[in-house]
């Protein structure tokens, strides 16, 4: 029963918190979390920068800590750094000042990329993200070794956002 008024207690302050996922210009976020992708779970970590109403720019970088035993990779491969572009969509579409989705582009070490993720603020400075990327064009198509199909691949971002106004 304590557990219930408990969880009863968060919704109601959660629902009433004035949040903003996406503020515009000069808006600030940084994201933390786990990375999720075939023969490797890794680290990642991420900075956007508001340039307008519904634009940012930032970059991103992940390191794989886990691969798999069949997979020899260096440090290099484990790594991965990109520029990165959103559209900012929660306002367009109508939704709650505390959640943001946000398509956008990757231009990294390893290829050229989409990505698309979900912001949910629970208060003005922390929020919980998940985010799904792939890329468009890989800089090397033919015979990829198994370590160089590492950040080549579809993977998953999940983990806490920090609001930095």
């Amino acid at each position: 029963m304590k557990f219930y008024v408990l969880s009863v207690c968060l919704l109601l302050t959660t629902t009433f918190v004035s949040a903003q996922a996406y503020e515009g210009r000069d808006d600030q976020k940084f994201q933390v979390g786990a990375n999720l992708q075939n023969n490797g779970t890794g680290i990642m970590a991420s900075y956007d920068f508001g340039l307008g109403e519904n634009i940012s720019i930032g970059a991103t970088s992940t390191y794989l800590l886990g691969i798999d035993e069949s997979v020899s990779a260096s440090t290099w491969d484990r790594f991965d750094l990109k520029a990165r572009f959103s559209a900012h969509l929660g306002n367009i579409i109508g939704l709650s000042d505390e959640v943001d989705i946000y398509p956008g582009l990757d231009l990294g070490l390893k290829n050229f990329g989409f990505h698309t993720g979900a912001r949910f603020f629970f208060s003005d400075g922390l929020g919980i993200y998940t985010e799904i990327g792939f890329p468009i064009a890989k800089y090397k198509i033919e015979d990829l070794e198994p370590a160089e199909k590492l950040h080549n691949q579809f993977m998953v971002n999940i983990g806490a956002v920090f609001n930095f106004l």
